[in-house]
């Protein structure tokens, strides 16, 4: 088993090179779910990383990472509040850089670029993941999809897939927002559950040859299209609307919830 101590430290400029092998496009829309631990050790740490990315999409290019607070209990400040822990360094380090936009809501994007402002703009979306979010943005722009040392499981873009494909699941969910200056508890109903059969989406897009594979520093790295992830999930999810859901035997308490709250929408 590798140790991360002996890894040796790559440079920022060989990154940005895997990146462009790997099919990063000059100019285009990089949305990047990321694990700086399964990367490093980079040449100036995650602002390193982040540099590296900027450098492989060019001045024309357009950055993307999630940039949520989980906190489901206070407002949020997109000047201030810090990113959710579970989506690490490179995530949090990126909303705080000069000239990064992030959305005024606790389902925040963060974006550098041309198309920034384009991508994180708009009102608070419930659920998350709507067409109107900043993740529906990426597809609209024909945006592309990174996943660096992390797997489909934290695939944000899967989620726009299940509210396309109208799945039937919701669950009960609340957030706290500030009106007139005071507290206000929204409630809402959410497309959730485990995440993990969202990896059957690598078999998916490997067999129609959508998803190129490689490593970025020291991490494998799954590079699509928001378009190609979504389309091939839609099909799937035409087929089962609950194929993202374990099956009821498989003793996953959060995909037996959002199994019954299917079948109650339906009965």
């Amino acid at each position: 088993m590798e140790n991360q101590e002996d890894r040796r430290q790559v440079g920022r400029d060989e990154v940005a090179a895997q990146l462009r092998a790997l099919g990063v496009e000059e100019g285009g829309v990089l949305l990047v779910h990321t694990s700086f631990r399964a990367v490093r050790p980079v040449e100036g740490g995650p602002a390193g990383l982040i540099g590296a990315l900027r450098d492989a999409l060019g001045p024309r290019g357009t950055l993307v990472m999630p940039s949520w607070t989980g906190d489901d209990e206070h407002p949020f400040d997109p000047a201030s509040t810090a990113a959710s822990a579970d989506l690490g360094v490179v995530a949090d380090t990126f909303w705080r850089l000069p000239g990064t936009a992030r959305s005024e809501h606790l389902f925040a994007f963060a974006a550098a670029g041309p198309r920034a402002e384009e991508v994180t703009a708009g009102p608070l979306p419930l659920p998350p993941h709507v067409p109107e979010s900043p993740v529906g943005r990426v597809y609209d722009l024909d945006g592309q999809v990174l996943l660096l040392g992390v797997g489909h499981d934290a695939d944000t873009t899967l989620h726009l897939a299940e509210l396309l494909a109208g799945v039937p699941y919701r669950l009960p969910k609340h957030v706290t927002v500030l009106r007139d200056g005071r507290p206000v508890r929204l409630e809402y109903g959410e497309n959730d559950h485990c995440c993990e059969r969202f990896a059957l989406a690598d078999g998916w897009l490997r067999e129609r040859g959508l998803q190129r594979e490689g490593r970025v520093g020291h991490a494998p790295a799954r590079l699509a299209r928001s378009r190609d992830v979504v389309r091939v999930a839609r099909e799937r999810l035409a087929r089962d609307p609950l194929v993202f859901l374990h099956p009821a035997d498989a003793g996953c308490a959060e995909c037996d919830e959002a199994r019954a709250s299917a079948a109650g929408a339906t009965a």
